[in-house]
């Protein structure tokens, strides 16, 4: 990959000088110095300033030959994002076009959504929705995209491959349908080093080795064609196009092939001044070599829906292998480069749209964004339903009259016939493709000519046209029909499948629809009142088990908590009335025996909780007989009234029966399931817990104090040895208040 170009501020806004008029290189640099002061204390994670992203961006956008707006809104895309500089500021000194423009490139960054995927989803339907307002947006994105792509090297390898995968699946193919080659393939070819980097480098590896024999191939095929077109006075520019790498890469995995299995790594492109020498050139070359059947394609007289045009032929070149030849003048050759960007070309300092009418008619499907944007509330949907039209593979198949209409592959006779117009597919009744009756099931195919069948006497359309069809437009015309046709009927209806689908949860419809609950799943799907809800679930608009789902989701987490806590109340109230039975046992037994004295009040001291095994002593309280305390314990002074201290003793294990409170504290680091298993190794130590409390610290430390009951000190030894045995417990000590 070529070592990128980076340019400054003043070679952007000097080579922007060369078409713009000299108020509009004064208003771009305006905005560069707002956008040097927005960013002034930022960085890249390159460790470069940021303005340098920006700079590039405008650069790109220079590149294309930008209007002054879109390149202002280049040098500005990422200071609402990315800095406290707000719209209003920028339409205050700016205007209102950049200020839009500068917004539908801006991320949602300040709403909180449930995941990272609804966040993206929701991004890229602010970007589409605002494109189809205005197309210069996605050009703006197009050009902050590819300079990302240039820079990628500087982030985590996740974040690499997020951002590449991202860029296959929505900005390539994007760049494509705009006609953008020239941007297309540097995409992919980026985002392939990333995703697969052993299969590219392997690929730049083995073109570089028959390098020089593909360049000398192409030179002598370059020579011959020059010398023919100079016998015939026809100028031409004549140059080799290496392969793409993505496309090299894309051909070895779709077909299974090996790289020297690969023939047509090189094209030669050939452009001229006007469109008849394009079909002269055409004669020429294949009076040189013979061409491969079926390997010519005319997109000059059927230009692509992208505006692309060229002349495309495959003949067996000097070698006996496959040569592509690609022949065009030199305006199409700039709108095969870039697309869309070619219509907004600057002359004389002033902006002119090339055939406008064309221009806005073959770019209707920007324009059925809105469409897709107004009939669903999830941006998810939005997505997918935006891949599925925009981005699959197409067909291109005719009307009676020769009109050609692209459709995404598996797409059927009625996708033909709600792309042409609402009432066509509303009214059909069958179709003929290529003069023959086929099934509204039929999957159309490149070249086909469709006549729909139409009759005014028409029910409209059935419920299994939604599975029939495949593009987004003609299901949501569908569910357009019967959300008007039907309304009265689809309310019934959905409100009888939204109650069948509570009812299957356990709850009762009264109990799920309340006031609260009802106005959340209206804001959170849009809708306005509870009868259009239940209307677009009747005609399959919206899931009803979804419904019932957001509608039940309060009640259903309430009454698993509550369940819980019953749960955990009846396991109190047990584990309560077998210590109380265990108590009663024992009240009147402490299991000490005080040293020459008979019938006195023996309790054993809470501050430290002996046990048998440890050294006691005994002390005389006043109205409360004696307390028995550990030797150690911090409450014990013997040197201090040692008087009231008499000689106790254990009763041997035979005759004591009595279970000891005994207090724990274990530390150890916070993992998932440690608690689980400290409490496991109690429950298998056949030990009673009578209270357990815990902590953790911003250092990732579990302080857990428990309470059990114990038989003696061996007993507690076993208990402790065990518990410091799992993963991740640090200590294990007795603790005395």
């Amino acid at each position: 990959m070529a070592k990128e170009v980076v340019k400054t501020a003043e070679e952007v806004i000097s080579e922007a000088g060369k078409y713009l008029s000299v108020e509009d290189t004064e208003f771009i640099r305006r905005a560069y110095k707002y956008a040097e002061w927005a960013h002034r204390e930022q960085f890249r994670k390159s460790g470069e300033a940021y303005i340098v992203h920006p700079i590039q961006v405008a650069g790109i956008l220079v590149d294309m030959k930008m209007d002054a707006e879109t390149v202002a809104g280049g040098f500005l895309h990422d200071v609402v994002e990315d800095t406290e500089v707000t719209i209003e500021e920028i339409e205050e000194k700016f205007n209102h076009e950049v200020a839009m423009l500068v917004d539908g490139v801006t991320k949602l960054g300040k709403i909180k959504y449930k995941s990272k995927e609804v966040q993206q989803a929701e991004n890229h339907r602010k970007m589409f929705v605002a494109m189809a307002k205005d197309i210069r947006v996605i050009l703006i994105k197009l050009a902050d995209r590819l300079h990302n792509m240039r820079t990628l090297k500087h982030l985590r390898p996740e974040k690499q491959r997020r951002i590449s995968n991202e860029t296959l699946e929505i900005f390539a193919p994007l760049a494509h349908r705009l006609g953008m080659s020239a941007i297309k393939w540097e995409l992919e070819d980026t985002a392939l080093r990333y995703l697969n980097p052993q299969q590219y480098y392997r690929i730049v590896h083995l073109m570089k080795q028959k390098r020089a024999e593909r360049e000398q191939y192409i030179d002598q095929v370059i020579n011959q064609i020059t010398d023919e077109l100079n016998s015939v006075d026809i100028a031409a520019d004549i140059f080799g196009r290496p392969k793409h790498l993505y496309s090299i890469y894309r051909k070895m995995t779709k077909q299974n092939k090996q790289f020297n299995e690969i023939y047509d790594l090189l094209a030669v492109r050939v452009l001229v001044d006007s469109i008849k020498d394009c079909y002269a050139v055409l004669g020429i070359i294949h009076t040189l070599w013979k061409p491969m059947p079926g390997r010519f394609k005319d997109y000059i007289a059927m230009p692509k829906p992208n505006l692309y045009q060229s002349l495309h032929t495959t003949v067996i070149g000097p070698k006996g292998e496959p040569l592509e030849v690609q022949i065009r003048t030199k305006e199409m050759h700039e709108i095969a480069e870039y697309g869309i960007a070619a219509h907004w070309a600057y002359k004389e300092g002033k902006q002119v749209v090339k055939g406008k009418d064309s221009f806005e008619e073959k770019l209707t499907w920007f324009k059925e964004i809105l469409d897709w944007q107004n009939e669903t509330s999830d941006a998810e949907e939005f997505m997918e339903s935006l891949k599925l039209d925009l981005f699959s593979d197409m067909v291109y198949v005719f009307t009676p009259k020769g009109d050609v209409y692209e459709l995404p592959s598996g797409s059927v006779p009625l996708d033909f016939a709600y792309k042409i117009h609402t009432e066509i597919g509303n009214k059909t009744i069958g179709a003929k493709v290529n003069g023959k009756m086929e099934s509204l099931d039929y999957k159309l195919k490149n070249g086909d000519i469709i006549e729909m069948m139409t009759s005014k006497h028409s029910y409209g359309p059935s419920q299994d046209w939604l599975k029939l069809t495949k593009t987004s437009q003609a299901k949501n015309k569908i569910r357009q029909f019967f959300k008007r046709q039907k309304r009265e009927e689809n309310i019934a209806k959905g409100k009888e499948l939204v109650e069948k689908e509570i009812r299957n949860d356990g709850l009762e419809p009264k109990d799920v629809l309340t006031t609260d609950n009802i106005q959340t799943v209206l804001d959170k799907f849009s809708f306005a009142t509870l009868d259009d809800l239940y209307a677009a679930a009747g005609y399959q608009g919206i899931s009803a088990a979804l419904v019932a789902t957001r509608l039940s989701d309060k009640i259903l987490k309430k009454k698993e908590k509550e369940q819980l806590a019953e749960a955990v109340m009846e396991e109190k109230k047990q584990e309560t009335a077998k210590q109380q039975r265990k108590s009663s046992l024992h009240r009147k037994d402490s299991g000490v025996i005080v040293e020459g004295v008979d019938n006195l009040l023996v309790r054993l001291a809470k501050c430290c909780n002996p046990v048998p095994g440890d050294d006691i002593v005994g002390f005389i309280t006043k109205g409360r007989g004696v307390s028995v305390h550990r030797a150690d314990c911090p409450n014990v002074n013997l040197e201090e009234d040692d008087e009231r201290f008499l000689s106790v003793r254990w009763k041997n294990s035979e005759t004591n029966t009595k279970q000891y409170h005994l207090d724990l504290e274990i530390t150890g680091f916070n993992r998932r399931g440690l608690l689980n298993e400290v409490l496991q190794v109690v429950n298998e130590m056949k030990t009673t817990m009578t209270q357990i409390n815990g902590r953790t610290d911003r250092n990732k430390m579990a302080v857990f104090h428990i309470t059990v009951l114990i038989n003696d000190t061996e007993h507690l030894r076993k208990i402790v040895d065990h518990l410091k045995q799992i993963k991740d417990v640090y200590t294990v000590r007795r603790t005395v208040q």
